[in-house]
């Protein structure tokens, strides 16, 4: 399940699925609500799983988490 980090300013951390494993992924969003938010990833849940895939294929990772921005 996706979350927001209270401390993150509109940042959801949500886990790619990798065959058994699981890959942190962090997005930066500019949404004020968690439901905004939200809302936003699942819209576009498909594109954030691809890039995200993208980057872990290439190692571009900041401490071994995935971070993405807004479309």
């Amino acid at each position: 399940m996706p979350r927001i980090k209270p401390d993150g300013g509109g940042t959801i951390t949500f886990f790619l699925a990798l065959g058994a494993g699981r890959q942190t992924c962090r997005l930066a969003t500019t949404f004020r609500t968690q439901k905004q938010a939200f809302s936003y990833l699942q819209k576009y849940r498909t594109e954030f799983e691809r890039i995200a895939r993208i980057r872990l294929a290439s190692g571009d990772l900041e401490d071994g988490i995935v971070v993405l921005s807004m479309l």
